[in-house]
């Protein structure tokens, strides 16, 4: 027979309410970490920060130069002013697309997100979705009101509703899938170093290749790698065709958006089949 314990032995009895939600995670808890991590490390404030004062000086300087110059644009609307600032601010852009997912990798700390995280499609969901609103309206905002001290520094021909739309939001929509496409390449590589130099050969490369190849033969390949380049693709949102029969109004949006989304899908499959 057992002895029942001393009442000094027995144990109060209390039932105890954890104040957190007992219910299923889903994609806004992955989107609310992603936007804290983001925010919080000091590599979105550097690569940000350079992206805006390159954007507001070369834009600023060039006006300036332009101005003092008193050059005559032709009845041109000096948007296209903003090119230079914008090309050189999304090297900036590439660089926080790929440390999104590849500082991840170097700290093993993907390997914490995908504890609190299971589902690895949602973890990289979260991180594009974050990526691309915040590159798309920091871009979007700079880019207008570098155009906007443009515009009142030089006198340039009149620019249409249209035109304004396309060199603010347009050049903020293509930016911001550039800044996807390295992050999905950042995903395939798990490598910063890799992934940077890759992203940056494919806007810089394709130009200088093209400045080599002078044999009549490869005219073909030529004219191709100077109409689909990055350089070219951005400055045909300010107005400027490079070519004819290359892309023209907002098609470099929409071509950079379908290459970005191929390599997400691809980034997509990867992760799911391979060890972290």
């Amino acid at each position: 027979m057992t002895t029942p314990p001393a009442p000094h032995q027995q144990q109060p009895a209390y039932t105890y309410t954890s104040p957190i939600p007992d219910r299923r995670a889903h994609l806004g808890d992955a989107l609310a970490s992603e936007w804290t991590k983001i925010r919080s490390v000091r590599s979105t404030l550097w690569t940000l920060g350079v992206m805006i004062l390159l954007m507001v000086g070369i834009g600023v300087l060039s006006a300036v130069a332009v101005a003092a110059a008193d050059v005559d644009l032709g009845g041109e609307p000096v948007l296209g002013l903003g090119f230079y600032g914008v090309l050189l601010g999304s090297i900036c852009v590439i660089t926080l697309g790929v440390l999104t997912i590849t500082s991840e990798y170097g700290t093993g700390m993907i390997r914490t997100t995908l504890t609190a995280c299971p589902s690895r499609v949602r973890v990289l969901t979260a991180k594009a979705i974050v990526f691309f609103l915040l590159v798309f309206v920091l871009t979007t905002v700079v880019a207008a009101l570098v155009a906007v001290v443009q515009d009142g520094m030089v006198d340039g021909g009149e620019a249409s509703g249209a035109d304004w739309f396309r060199a603010t939001v347009g050049v903020g929509l293509y930016v911001a899938a550039l800044g996807l496409l390295s992050l999905a390449v950042g995903a395939l590589l798990r490598h910063s170093a890799g992934a940077i130099t890759l992203m940056i050969a494919v806007v810089l490369l394709p130009i200088v290749m093209a400045m080599f190849m002078y044999a009549e033969w490869l005219q073909d390949v030529r004219d191709a790698l100077l109409t689909y380049s990055v350089p070219s693709q951005l400055i045909t949102l300010y107005g400027t065709e490079v070519s004819p029969s290359g892309p023209s109004g907002w098609e470099p949006v929409w071509i950079t958006l379908g290459v970005a989304g191929v390599a997400l899908a691809g980034a997509f499959l990867v992760l799911n089949k391979r060890d972290v």
